[in-house]
Formats: C-alpha cells, sequence, structure tokens
C-alpha cells in the first residue's frame, strides 16, 4: 500500500486513505491488510488503500473516496489528522474514525464547527483545563477491555449493523468529557451508541454522506477474515463515491 493516489485511475476501484502513524505494533494497522482482502473476496469491494502519516495529512485528500483515521495516537501531528477529518467532513467524503479518530473527531467538530478554539485534547496537551478538555483520562483505562454497546435505533450505525447492539473491543485511555457533550450534539454531531454505563462510544453526523465514528475498534472485531459491518458500511460509502465521480 502506497502513499500517494496515481493521477487518472478511474472511478472502478476506490481509494481509501488510511490516516495515521503506520506501526505494526499497533495491532489494528496490521489487521488492515486482512481486512481489505476480506472485503475484496467476501464482498466484492475492492479499495485501493493508501498509508498517510499524520504529518502528511494536510494535503489535499478530494481525490480519495474514503477517509479512515486509525488507532495509534498522540499522532506525531494532531493538525494533520485535524486537516484530514475536516477536510473529509467538508467534502462529503466518507469517513471512519476508530479510537484516537473518534477522539480527533470530537476535536474538529469542537474547534471548526463549534468555534470553540480553545478546545483541546488531554493526551496531546497534558496540563490542558477541564474546561477546555473536549477528551479526557478515563477513571478506569479501556485497554484491552471487551464489552457491548447498544445503538440508537434508526441511526446509521444501527441500520449497518442491522441490530440494536455490537460487541466492542478497546485499547485506550481517553474519551469524551461528558460536561461538552451537549455543546456538540447543539451543533448537529448526533451520539448514536453508549456502554452499559451510558458513556458515548459512537458519534455520527446525520447529514454527511457517511461520517461515523467509534471509540471502541470494530477492525479488531473477530479473526479478521470477515470486517466488521462498520467498516464494511465504509466500504461501500467509498464505492458509490468513487462511482458517482
Amino acid at each position: 500500500m502506497n502513499r500517494t493516489a496515481p493521477a487518472g485511475r478511474g472511478p472502478a476501484v476506490a481509494r481509501i486513505a488510511l490516516i495515521g502513524d503506520r506501526s505494526e505494533a499497533v495491532r489494528s494497522h496490521a489487521r488492515i491488510p486482512t481486512l481489505l482482502d476480506a472485503l475484496r473476496l467476501r464482498d466484492g469491494l475492492d479499495l485501493d488503500a493508501y498509508w498517510i502519516p499524520s504529518a502528511d495529512a494536510h494535503e489535499d485528500l478530494t481525490g480519495f473516496d474514503a477517509v479512515w483515521v486509525l488507532p495509534g495516537s498522540p499522532y506525531r501531528s494532531e493538525s494533520g489528522v485535524l486537516a484530514a477529518i475536516r477536510s473529509a467532513r467538508e467534502s462529503g467524503i466518507p469517513f471512519l474514525g476508530t479510537c484516537g479518530g473518534f477522539q480527533h473527531a470530537l476535536l474538529e467538530f469542537a474547534r471548526t464547527v463549534c468555534g470553540w478554539d480553545r478546545a483541546g485534547h488531554a493526551e496531546n496537551t497534558p496540563d490542558l483545563a477541564d474546561e477546555d478538555a473536549v477528551v479526557v483520562p478515563l477513571a478506569c483505562s479501556l485497554v484491552g477491555h471487551e464489552g457491548t454497546v447498544d445503538v440508537t435505533p434508526g441511526s446509521r450505525a444501527a441500520q449497518l449493523l442491522g441490530a440494536g447492539r455490537t460487541p466492542a473491543r478497546y485499547h485506550c485511555n481517553y474519551a469524551p468529557n461528558p460536561r461538552h457533550l451537549d455543546l456538540l450534539r447543539a451543533h448537529g454531531l448526533a451520539f448514536t451508541g453508549t456502554d452499559d454505563s451510558g458513556d458515548v462510544r459512537i458519534a455520527e453526523l446525520p447529514d454527511h454522506p457517511f461520517f461515523l465514528a467509534t471509540l471502541f475498534q470494530p477492525e479488531l472485531d473477530g479473526d479478521g477474515t470477515r470486517a466488521h459491518p462498520l467498516i464494511t458500511g465504509l466500504a461501500r460509502a467509498a464505492v458509490d463515491h468513487a462511482r458517482a465521480r
């Protein structure tokens, strides 16, 4: 998988930008080739994937048919990741953010849509005041945790899952700050999945062609021979985007 999309490629194969600082030590990164093979062989969805390090994610992504911000935070470039999310959100490019991608999707939305310039992520800015923290440390780490997430009926996540609940695997120490969720909701971000404690685990933009983010890591579901329905949903949206070019 290369980093730069070649010029002149036709729309038959959907191009997906994988945003993150690639490392074989990150389990979700190691799963990507297997998942891409599964999507092609089992679902007939052919994705041409390009790894883009966070420091290079400021580049124009409008030639891609999907953007997936992968786990692996703290990213080397917070600004690069936020630029990639903003590009997908504003350009109508299908977007999926998992784990760190979920956290930074909330941060980008807070800064750009809500106009909250001081909004920050406690992992990136350890001395950040709580009133400015969109993402805060978890009281109990979710590294290695497995649980379930209840999904809002009628949401995009529910439609993709075909069920009201999904298993969830985590590898994170940070989550949304509950005190700021109402501000994000007021500006159009929908929280459509919660864990057994009622804590937010899925976010989406209802008016976007496909904009979905999860604190859990659906790429770790199962043995990798079949993609999680949310990932399959991104792949289908990418193919639709490519066909519409």
